[in-house]
Protein backbone atom coordinates (compact mmCIF):
# COMPACT_ATOMS: atom_id res chain seq x y z
CA UNK A 1 0.00 0.00 0.00
CA UNK A 2 1.40 3.44 -0.84
CA UNK A 3 2.06 6.02 1.84
CA UNK A 4 -0.80 8.49 1.96
CA UNK A 5 -0.72 12.22 2.63
CA UNK A 6 -2.89 13.25 5.57
CA UNK A 7 -4.54 16.62 5.95
CA UNK A 8 -6.89 18.07 8.54
CA UNK A 9 -9.75 17.02 6.24
CA UNK A 10 -8.67 13.36 5.95
CA UNK A 11 -7.10 12.75 9.37
CA UNK A 12 -10.08 11.56 11.44
CA UNK A 13 -11.44 9.15 8.81
CA UNK A 14 -7.98 7.72 8.18
CA UNK A 15 -7.03 6.97 11.78
CA UNK A 16 -10.20 4.90 12.16
CA UNK A 17 -8.86 2.38 9.60
CA UNK A 18 -7.30 -0.20 11.92
CA UNK A 19 -3.60 0.38 12.50
CA UNK A 20 -2.26 3.65 11.10
CA UNK A 21 1.36 4.81 11.43
CA UNK A 22 1.82 8.53 10.89
CA UNK A 23 5.13 10.27 10.17
CA UNK A 24 5.00 13.97 11.02
CA UNK A 25 7.70 15.77 9.09
CA UNK A 26 8.80 18.92 7.24
CA UNK A 27 10.81 19.34 4.06
CA UNK A 28 13.46 21.52 5.77
CA UNK A 29 14.10 18.87 8.46
CA UNK A 30 17.24 16.82 7.77
CA UNK A 31 16.35 14.01 10.22
CA UNK A 32 12.89 13.85 8.63
CA UNK A 33 14.40 13.37 5.17
CA UNK A 34 16.79 10.74 6.56
CA UNK A 35 13.90 8.85 8.20
CA UNK A 36 11.73 8.82 5.04
CA UNK A 37 13.37 5.76 3.38
CA UNK A 38 13.09 3.78 6.63
CA UNK A 39 9.40 4.65 6.90
CA UNK A 40 8.85 3.75 3.23
CA UNK A 41 10.60 0.38 3.69
CA UNK A 42 8.42 -0.36 6.73
CA UNK A 43 5.33 0.36 4.63
CA UNK A 44 6.47 -2.31 2.16
CA UNK A 45 7.07 -4.82 4.99
CA UNK A 46 3.63 -4.17 6.53
CA UNK A 47 1.14 -3.90 3.65
CA UNK A 48 -1.90 -4.45 5.88
CA UNK A 49 -1.15 -1.28 7.85
CA UNK A 50 -1.90 2.26 6.70
CA UNK A 51 1.25 4.39 6.51
CA UNK A 52 0.67 8.11 6.28
CA UNK A 53 2.59 11.37 6.41
CA UNK A 54 1.64 14.80 7.70
CA UNK A 55 3.62 17.77 6.43
CA UNK A 56 3.75 19.93 9.55
CA UNK A 57 4.48 23.03 7.47
CA UNK A 58 1.33 22.58 5.39
CA UNK A 59 -0.77 21.35 8.31
CA UNK A 60 0.19 23.74 11.14
CA UNK A 61 -3.16 23.48 12.92
CA UNK A 62 -3.29 19.68 12.78
CA UNK A 63 0.29 19.43 14.09
CA UNK A 64 -0.63 21.79 16.93
CA UNK A 65 -3.75 19.78 17.78
CA UNK A 66 -1.59 16.65 17.92
CA UNK A 67 0.83 18.39 20.27
CA UNK A 68 3.84 18.08 17.98
CA UNK A 69 6.87 19.77 19.50
CA UNK A 70 9.67 18.03 17.55
CA UNK A 71 10.00 16.33 14.18
CA UNK A 72 10.17 13.75 12.95
CA UNK A 73 7.50 12.31 15.22
CA UNK A 74 6.02 8.88 14.68
CA UNK A 75 2.48 8.34 15.91
CA UNK A 76 0.45 5.16 15.77
CA UNK A 77 -3.31 4.85 15.99
CA UNK A 78 -5.41 1.74 16.25
CA UNK A 79 -9.13 2.00 15.66
CA UNK A 80 -8.92 5.76 16.14
CA UNK A 81 -7.05 5.58 19.46
CA UNK A 82 -3.54 7.01 19.80
CA UNK A 83 -1.45 4.10 21.09
CA UNK A 84 2.11 5.30 20.39
CA UNK A 85 3.91 8.60 19.95
CA UNK A 86 7.64 9.25 19.84
CA UNK A 87 9.73 12.11 18.56
CA UNK A 88 12.87 11.17 16.67
CA UNK A 89 13.66 8.78 13.87
CA UNK A 90 13.29 5.05 14.51
CA UNK A 91 15.32 2.29 12.88
CA UNK A 92 13.49 -0.29 10.76
CA UNK A 93 13.58 -3.04 13.43
CA UNK A 94 12.19 -0.59 15.99
CA UNK A 95 9.26 0.21 13.70
CA UNK A 96 8.66 -3.52 13.26
CA UNK A 97 8.66 -3.95 17.06
CA UNK A 98 6.16 -1.10 17.47
CA UNK A 99 3.91 -2.68 14.85
CA UNK A 100 4.05 -6.06 16.64
CA UNK A 101 3.18 -4.45 19.96
CA UNK A 102 0.27 -2.55 18.44
CA UNK A 103 -1.06 -5.69 16.75
CA UNK A 104 -1.01 -7.47 20.13
CA UNK A 105 -2.98 -4.79 21.98
CA UNK A 106 -6.31 -5.65 23.62
CA UNK A 107 -8.29 -2.75 22.19
CA UNK A 108 -11.39 -3.48 24.30
CA UNK A 109 -9.26 -3.00 27.42
CA UNK A 110 -7.70 0.17 26.01
CA UNK A 111 -11.08 1.64 25.07
CA UNK A 112 -12.28 0.84 28.60
CA UNK A 113 -9.25 2.61 30.12
CA UNK A 114 -9.75 5.64 27.87
CA UNK A 115 -13.46 5.78 28.74
CA UNK A 116 -12.68 5.65 32.46
CA UNK A 117 -10.08 8.37 32.09
CA UNK A 118 -12.57 10.72 30.45
CA UNK A 119 -15.61 9.52 32.41
CA UNK A 120 -17.61 8.05 29.53
CA UNK A 121 -18.97 4.52 29.02
CA UNK A 122 -17.74 2.68 25.94
CA UNK A 123 -19.20 -0.20 23.95
CA UNK A 124 -17.06 -3.10 22.79
CA UNK A 125 -16.33 -3.21 19.07
CA UNK A 126 -15.92 -6.98 19.23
Amino acid sequence: MPIIKLTADTFEATIEQGIVLVDLWAAWCGPCRAFAPTFEAAAVRHPSIVFAKIDTEAEHQLAAELGIRAIPTLMAFRDGVLVFSRAGALAGPAIDAVVAQIEALDMDAIRHEVAQAVGHPVASRG
